[in-house]
């Protein structure tokens, strides 16, 4: 078994959304976009790749070519959950920053920070980690931004960085930068990071108190257990699969490497957990197909490319299979309209993706990976 699916605290979320909204675009617009149901909303945490899908959408929707700087410049103590108070209560920036890097996970395992300790000053440094979906940079730009804002809060003053730069080219204006880091700011660059005074990063913090630090430590590193169950293959590769899943169907191969794994070793684990590749893929197809057709917004055509089908009878028959009805006819009965009694509803595309049962109708119509 591995360590649970890479994914984000939904404080997080909840930044991204409060960015939309203050912008004018609703919450529930945002994640129609991102192709997200509202119920998602309740769960504590979510994958990687769906918080991407939302700020895709809500750099879409706001048009705002400097989103993520003006997001994270707006961050505060909610964002971060108990991390919050851990920096709070730290005894300097420097020690913030240490439990910053040690309780990453709670907020995001969408990246990692890592500090370059120089003679006169040091550089904070973000390496993101993405999941099957290439981060936007906007998101990168908001954690360097809710960075230097979590500075000024933690330390009641106007943080200033020394330099900031990015690994991305430039994509929104200078003056909106400067707004939000407050420093001079370099792009293309081999890291991503601020550079901050030693002096400023060793300044006792005002609200330094190192029994509440402990507290909190101790509140958060029950979190972090919790966070390190282990999970099955099978569950980390059917997540995968939703993101993975776009215009063709990943072979077993490709999804061998995408875990570290030969392909033999890979079918020979996922046999050990009962189930096959290919039952995985067909599970995520039908979760994806049975979604989009209940959206009603996508032609079948479209939707049966998108899921890698040759061809749109293909996909009529898999989705007959699936359901015992036509697209046209499961889609009358979708949720959200009038259901006839015993009819099937759509799984949800950011559930952990159904497995279907192993029956020997299952086996013969599963698509070769």
């Amino acid at each position: 078994m591995l360590t649970s699916a890479p994914s984000v605290s939904l404080s997080w979320v909840n930044t991204v959304i409060a960015g939309a909204e203050r912008q004018g675009v609703a919450g529930t617009a945002l994640l129609a976009r991102a192709g997200i149901r509202e119920e998602r909303l309740a769960d504590a945490r979510w994958p990687v790749d769906d918080i991407t899908r939302l700020w895709r959408a809500a750099v879409d929707l706001t048009g705002d070519a400097a989103f993520g700087l003006n997001t994270g410049r707006e961050v505060g103590p909610g964002s971060f959950n108990v991390v919050s108070f851990i920096v709070l209560s730290s005894a300097t920036l420097r020690s913030a920053i240490a439990q910053l890097q040690e309780y990453q996970r709670l907020i995001s395992d969408g990246g990692r920070f890592q500090t370059l300790a120089g003679a006169q000053s040091s550089w904070l440094v973000y390496h993101p980690q993405q999941g099957s979906l290439a981060f936007s940079p906007h998101q990168v730009e908001a954690v360097l931004a809710a960075a230097v804002c979590f500075s000024r809060w933690a330390t009641g003053c106007a943080v200033q960085p020394q330099r900031v730069q990015f690994i991305h080219a430039q994509i929104g204006p200078l003056a909106a930068y400067t707004q939000a880091l407050g420093a001079p700011v370099l792009f293309e660059q081999a890291f991503n990071g601020l550079l901050l005074d030693n002096a400023v990063l060793d300044r006792p913090l005002p609200q330094a108190d190192a029994a509440l630090a402990q507290l909190h430590r101790a509140h958060a590193a029950a979190q972090l257990a919790a966070l390190s169950q282990p999970v099955l293959l099978r569950q980390r590769v059917a997540e995968w699969l939703v993101g993975a899943v776009e215009g063709s169907v990943p072979g077993r191969a490709e999804a061998a490497r995408q875990f570290g794994l030969g392909e033999r070793a890979f079918a020979r684990r996922l046999q050990e957990e009962g189930v096959c590749y290919g039952e995985l893929v067909d599970g995520v197809r039908q979760a994806l197909a049975c979604q989009a057709v209940a959206g009603g917004a996508e032609p079948f055509a479209h939707i049966a490319r998108r899921l890698g089908f040759s061809e749109a009878s293909a996909f009529n028959r898999a989705f007959r299979r699936w359901t015992g009805r036509a697209p046209g006819e499961w889609q009358a009965q979708a949720p959200g309209r009038p259901a006839a009694r015993g009819s099937p509803s759509a799984p949800s595309a950011n559930a952990a993706a159904p497995v279907p049962p192993k029956s020997s109708a299952a086996r013969r119509a599963r698509p070769r990976p």
